[in-house]
């Protein structure tokens, strides 16, 4: 049964027209070869120039451009810093300095409300204020 298989196969490899490279016929336009576009384009070009240039000079294929050099250098530098600050969290969380900042929140908290009466009271309350300031800043200029 595999050799059916194969010889229906064969018959129909027969039935392609496969060119005669032989025999040419002056008078039929000759196929030329496919340009691949990958290796036709100038990115890849370049990056093959680069690659030959570097193995002319002894430098391996592990060597990496300059940018993408200096870009891990920066993930690098950011991991260390972010890791660096977490550490710095980390010992913020001290008893001791837990309580400090506890204090601390504890006094914002003290000085905030007054300034949030001031903002509650009445609007003639304010424009009252507002109009003793005038009349003893103009008193005091009288005076000069």
């Amino acid at each position: 049964m595999y050799s059916e298989i194969q010889r229906e196969r064969a018959d129909i490899g027969g039935l392609m027209a496969r060119p005669e490279y032989r025999e040419w016929n002056p008078e039929l336009i000759k196929p030329k070869k496919l340009l691949n576009p990958v290796k036709a384009s100038r990115s890849h070009q370049e990056l093959h120039r680069e690659l030959l240039m570097n193995h002319r000079r002894g430098l391996g294929v592990d060597s990496k451009p300059e940018l993408q050099r200096v870009l891990e250098h920066r993930r690098r530098n950011q991991i260390i810093k972010k890791k660096k600050e977490e550490l710095e969290a980390k010992r913020l969380q001290c008893p001791f300095e837990q309580e400090l900042l506890r204090r601390q929140q504890r006094l914002n908290q003290l000085e905030k409300p007054p300034e949030k009466e001031e903002d509650h009271a009445p609007e003639f309350m304010k424009v009252r204020e507002n109009l003793r300031r005038i009349t003893t800043l103009s008193s005091e200029e009288r005076v000069l």
